[in-house]
């Protein structure tokens, strides 16, 4: 699926390109998860040694392989116990948001930086890592289990509803997830809001 959105021929360059901009991605977006989860108040992702800017510390193996080959993959959650913050549902609700939003930061620098007077190789690579970070913010802020978005949409929840959802959020959202991507509705939902999302970062970026 990741693939999708990239209409240039795959060579050598560009899959390294693919590659180093993928890491930096999905580091940043899980550092950001492990720091706002312990300036919180929530020591676990520190003791995991996850507040690290080393991808070896973020990258689930398997994960990385299944992106590189079909497009979908993941990276190593981030552990937390949501009874250390100060606020529990608030707590949840930003260390979540944390991620995504990190990745739209990185694609409107790199958007920034991709409108100077660079050379083609380096405007090459900005696409590409702007690209991605795209893909990670708004699928993941996508409100359906166990993505971010979820998480951060179940903020709007009575206390009641909050804990029946995240019940059901751990039993059943990975085959929700599944579900929704094998059928094609996820792709359906994510990409109207890519297209959105990457027109609205190339217009306030210039």
């Amino acid at each position: 699926m990741i693939f999708d959105l990239f209409y240039k021929r795959i060579t050598p360059l560009y899959f390294i390109f693919f590659i180093i901009s993928l890491l930096i991605s999905l580091t940043i977006h899980e550092l950001s998860h492990a720091y706002v989860s312990y300036s919180l108040g929530d020591s676990t992702a520190k003791k995991d040694g996850r507040i690290s800017f080393n991808p070896l510390n973020h990258i689930d193996p398997y994960g990385f392989l299944a992106i590189l080959i079909i497009g979908f993959g993941w990276a190593k959650p981030v552990m937390m116990n949501p009874y250390n913050f100060k606020n529990y549902r608030d707590g949840i609700f930003l260390t979540a948001l944390a991620g995504p939003a990190s990745n739209i930061l990185l694609a409107i620098l790199g958007m920034f930086i991709f409108n100077f007077d660079l050379p083609m190789l380096f405007k090459d690579f900005l696409s590409i890592f702007v690209s991605i970070n795209i893909i990670l913010a708004t699928f993941n802020i996508l409100p359906i289990p166990p993505l971010d978005g979820y998480k951060v949409f179940s903020r709007i929840f009575s206390d009641k509803w909050f804990f029946k959802a995240e019940y059901y959020e751990r039993k059943y959202g990975f085959i929700i997830l599944m579900i929704l991507l094998i059928t094609g509705v996820l792709q359906a939902i994510w990409i109207p809001i890519y297209s959105f999302i990457y027109n609205l970062i190339n217009l306030i970026s210039f």
